[in-house]
């Protein structure tokens, strides 16, 4: 069984005990949070929402929190001394997916 749910604007394909890194948000370790956002869910058959499937929810336990490792952006261009290097740390929050209710 699995399902495919929303969360800050990506779409992630997640089954029972699958482990998850998502956009950072406000939430305790160890804390549940129930995902609303389901767009199909899998068990035999599919169901497709229209854009939600009605009922349906994704049950996670946070992890924790971190910072991912650095992307590093580098644009060179032809001319002398035409080059620019920025780097960032995209903070993310693991979870767990607990259940997958229908």
């Amino acid at each position: 069984m699995y399902a495919i749910m929303k969360h800050s604007g990506k779409q992630y394909k997640v089954s029972v005990n699958d482990e998850l890194k998502l956009d950072h948000f406000e939430a305790e370790s160890k804390a549940i949070i129930e995902v609303n956002e389901v767009l199909a869910i899998c068990d035999k058959d599919i169901k497709v929402g229209a854009p939600f499937v009605a009922g349906a929810k994704v049950v996670l336990e946070v992890i924790n929190h971190g910072k991912d490792r650095k992307v590093v952006i580098y644009k060179k261009r032809r001319r002398k001394d035409s080059k620019l290097k920025r780097g960032f740390r995209r903070q993310f929050t693991r979870v767990i997916v607990k259940d997958i209710k229908a």
